[in-house]
């Protein structure tokens, strides 16, 4: 099984290698009037696809960190004692 994962992971690395190797010719990006930048299109594309998965993982840091606290909260009673968790009797 792990040879069929490695060669799927070199199909797969060696589709991107021919797609950036294709793909090496200067694109423009006009962000301002006056502001424009230039680079291949295979590095255009990796630096917008970086950011968007780090702008989606950034997005979720936050409902991460609130379920981490509430399963915290959650987990307090279970580790005491059954005893101390017990109502005394009632006389």
């Amino acid at each position: 099984m792990t040879a069929l994962t490695w060669l799927a992971r070199l199909i797969v690395f060696a589709i991107l290698v021919v797609f950036a190797l294709q793909n090496t010719d200067p694109v423009s990006l006009r962000f301002l009037p006056d502001m424009q930048w230039q680079a291949p299109l295979v590095m255009t594309l990796l630096v917008f696809f970086a950011a968007g998965v780090l702008l989606g993982v950034l997005s979720l840091l936050g409902l991460v960190f609130r379920q981490r606290r509430e399963i915290a909260c959650l987990k307090r009673p279970a580790d005491r004692p059954a005893a101390q968790t017990e109502l005394p009797p009632v006389v």
